[in-house]
């Protein structure tokens, strides 16, 4: 995918190392009622493959996805993203961190990379990251842009089981049916929105963040997650096809551990991927 690619690849060597653990292949039974995960032919899967709709997802690990995050778009299917991406601003605390994140990322480990470095604030560690996943989301589902459409993803759902309607609760106040396209465009909006909004994500080194900031952070976690969730029951088989599924499965494991590591999402709402929420964070 990258113009770079088998520099990124040639650095993976290290998987065939990987410790083997006793898996149980998830296979998703809904043929003509409620969705369903139940677990059948036990396999034997590494410490970096996890399993989703019943195929085995071979997912990548942090050198891989830091060059997907360093290079996203960097030669790929029409260099696509779905908005121009958020940045912190030059000389801000946000901006320290980032490179902070840019390099903890290259050591190996998602789960050392997601925790907050000793001494940091935990607000300025949340908003920094916020602004970094919805640049994740906002790429993943740029290459997806000709496939999910009105027509061919008129509600926006994760699987047969569930069904996601829109509100901001201040133009749109009472949740309404809408399109995948248009709840992506209206979510984006609507994060984006309160990423310029000083008073919610301040700019300025030292300055207060609300007392409702990690509600709020929580809630635009919780969305982000939708898109995902969408994307893996309605778009995998293209993601597949486009040879991308590596990029999405290792956004996703980063993204999970972020969450899990501040518990920003409750676990009802991962119920459309629980098991492959659960493989991830076991692992």
């Amino acid at each position: 995918m990258f113009l770079i690619i088998s520099l990124i690849f040639s650095l993976l060597s290290f998987s065939s190392h990987a410790s083997v653990l006793d898996f149980c292949v998830a296979d998703y039974t809904a043929p003509n009622g409620p969705a369903g995960y139940s677990c059948k032919n036990p396999a034997k899967v590494t410490e970096n493959d996890f399993v989703f709709n019943g195929l085995r997802i071979a997912e990548t690990e942090t050198l891989l996805y830091l060059g997907a995050m360093s290079l996203f778009g960097l030669g790929s299917r029409n260099q696509k993203t779905f908005r121009p991406k958020k940045s912190a601003p030059s000389g801000s605390k946000g901006a320290q961190l980032k490179k902070h994140i840019d390099a903890t990322l290259g050591s190996g480990n998602l789960r050392e990379a997601v925790k907050l470095p000793p001494g940091e604030d935990i607000n300025e560690w949340l908003a920094v990251n916020t602004v970094d996943f919805f640049n994740q989301v906002n790429i993943l589902y740029g290459t997806l842009t000709e496939f999910c459409t009105p027509i061919d993803c008129p509600m926006m759902t994760a699987g047969p089981k569930y069904e996601y309607r829109w509100a901001d609760g201040i133009i749109i106040k009472k949740p309404i049916e809408v399109s995948a396209p248009k709840y992506v465009e209206l979510l984006m909006d609507w994060i984006e929105s309160l990423l310029d909004d000083e008073t919610l994500f301040p700019q300025r080194l030292g300055s207060p963040f609300p007392s409702n900031f990690q509600e709020v952070v929580k809630t635009i976690f919780k969305r982000l997650f939708r898109v995902y969730a969408h994307i893996y029951h309605s778009h995998f088989q293209k993601i597949m096809s486009l040879k991308e599924e590596a990029h999405l499965n290792t956004c996703f494991k980063h993204f999970v551990l972020f969450t899990w590591e501040f518990r920003l999402i409750e676990k009802g709402e991962l119920a459309p991927v629980q098991e492959l929420v659960d493989s991830i964070i076991q692992l």
